[in-house]
């Protein structure tokens, strides 16, 4: 079987925007299919069960001003796999912004660049932009849980539907118009999930904690010395790690109603160690090399150590001096990761000595780091990170981090072709960290097609195990998760 579930009112055209083309090219189809009637290459694992989410910015209609990648609409990509078969779906997530603009037929809201062009009442921590919740995907209560990087609201999708059920009836209502960011953490060992939200005004950051039961147990502002914009945040067994970084907006700029990134080169990074259940008076500040961080692969703790693990970025503001204002040039430099000088990092927080001891874990440019999500928040051994391409936002291969040999492996997809974030998949029975699959979308720019790829997580460099050939071509996307049937309460 293999249905078009519908297709949206798009008035996004043809354009010079390269992330409207190519890898990136939007789709205006939401569709149902089944493995039975899609090409297989190679062999669908029998011992892989679970469901495979990615979610994506997928614009609909022609952008309100200048185009930036993180403005699409949000739209999550599904693949199930259960005792060899496999299934796929796309929806996209029906927010309000995107039911209001597609009654409208256009785009009702501008988005990161320029937010000056705002008529409405918006949302995120700029309050203009559409609430699209494209960037992350985690599923939390046996619901998965969307969410866009600059604040927005918690709505919670069926994860084997993609039913879009709304913002969380139980909670969300308590965020009042502070929302959620992306990369909200959950505990797989206790069921919590921790997350946080920054604004312009005060409170500039809010951290809080859902158990397991879809509570709302705790939820307290954490003072800052001015307006933030972090993007991540590290979670322990008994701690999280909030970040202070010195990329922000000039602050005379913001006062005029501008927002211009600036950074700030002679400021230090600040993490905060806050318990689990803390307020502010419990965070503990540590201080480390200016910085910006997008991603982390884990956190744990070790003896006295607090250990942080991820993708560091020591020019994130890249010179633009030599780029023209007009066009998109600029924007390209400043997603271009490897003129961010982006590569695997880790800090060293002693909680005794209030030290911070820092090094570089490998000298290539990787991004998008995932770990098997029974370490997370544990000591572990192995990060599986994203290769980037010079000069754009593209992943076109996928590396293997042994953190404890130093050993690393390498698999790069064909040329012309671009793949996701990857998370791990433990097979049935797993014994091993490493015991298990990474998966993966992938865009062919080539065959004009996208298929769905799996790996063996024990020895990437041997290529896909299988392939399979998906109905639609879908663009590149943000962040993805592995849901293991149990996590869902079995198989539905």
């Amino acid at each position: 079987m293999i249905d078009i579930h519908s297709r949206a009112q798009r008035t996004c055209l043809p354009s010079d925007n390269p992330y409207l083309n190519g890898a990136w090219e939007p789709t205006d189809t939401e569709w149902t299919a089944d493995g039975a009637d899609l090409q297989v290459i190679g062999e669908i694992p029998r011992d892989l069960h679970g469901v495979y989410m990615r979610n994506g910015h997928n614009q609909v209609h022609a952008p309100m001003g200048k185009y930036h990648p993180f403005d699409g609409d949000g739209m999550v990509h599904a693949a199930r796999f259960e005792d060899g078969r496999f299934s796929y779906r796309n929806r996209w997530v029906r927010t309000t912004g995107f039911l209001a603009e597609q009654a409208a037929g256009a785009s009702l809201w501008p988005g990161i660049i320029e937010p000056r062009r705002a008529t409405r009442r918006g949302w995120g921590s700029i309050g203009a932009m559409k609430d699209n919740a494209g960037t992350d995907i985690i599923v939390h209560a046996g619901k998965a849980i969307v969410a866009m990087s600059q604040c927005s609201e918690p709505y919670r999708l069926d994860p084997f539907t993609l039913e879009t059920l709304g913002p969380d009836p139980a909670w969300a209502h308590a965020l009042g118009d502070r929302g959620i960011s992306s990369h909200f953490q959950v505990d797989e060992h206790s069921g919590e999930m921790m997350f946080f939200n920054y604004h312009e005004k005060a409170p500039l950051f809010n951290y809080g904690v859902v158990n397991a039961a879809n509570e709302l147990v705790h939820y307290e502002p954490i003072d800052l010395p001015g307006p933030r914009w972090p993007h991540d945040m590290g979670m322990t067994e008994h701690h999280c790690i909030l970040h202070d970084l010195p990329m922000f907006f000039d602050q005379q700029s913001l006062a005029k109603g501008q927002h211009r990134l600036k950074f700030h080169r002679d400021v230090p990074a600040r993490f905060g160690i806050i318990p689990r259940l803390g307020s502010n008076r419990d965070v503990r500040w540590f201080e480390g090399q200016p910085c910006y961080i997008l991603h982390l692969s884990n956190s744990y703790e070790l003896g006295d150590e607090i250990v942080m693990e991820g993708c560091i970025q020591t020019n994130p503001v890249p010179d633009l001096s030599a780029y023209p204002k007009e066009g998109y040039a600029r924007m390209l430099a400043l997603l271009d990761m490897h003129k961010q000088e982006t590569r695997m990092h880790r800090w060293r927080f002693n909680l005794k000595t209030g030290q911070t001891h820092e090094e570089d874990l490998d000298d290539e440019v990787t991004e998008f780091p995932m770990v098997n999500g029974r370490y997370k928040g544990r000591p572990n051994r192995y990060s599986y990170n994203a290769h980037m391409v010079p000069g754009f936002w593209h992943l076109d291969g996928l590396k293997k981090y042994d953190l404890k040999t130093g050993a690393t492996q390498s698999w790069r997809a064909p040329a012309g072709c671009y793949v996701s974030e990857a998370p791990f998949a433990p097979r049935l029975g797993a014994k091993d960290e490493d015991d298990g699959y990474l998966i993966t979308y992938m865009t062919d720019t080539v065959n004009r097609r996208a298929e769905c790829v799996v790996l063996d997580a024990k020895d990437i460099t041997r290529g896909p195990v299988c392939r399979v050939v998906l109905p639609g071509y879908i663009p590149l996307g943000a962040h993805a998760y592995w849901m293991p049937m149990s996590d869902a309460g079995g198989v539905q």
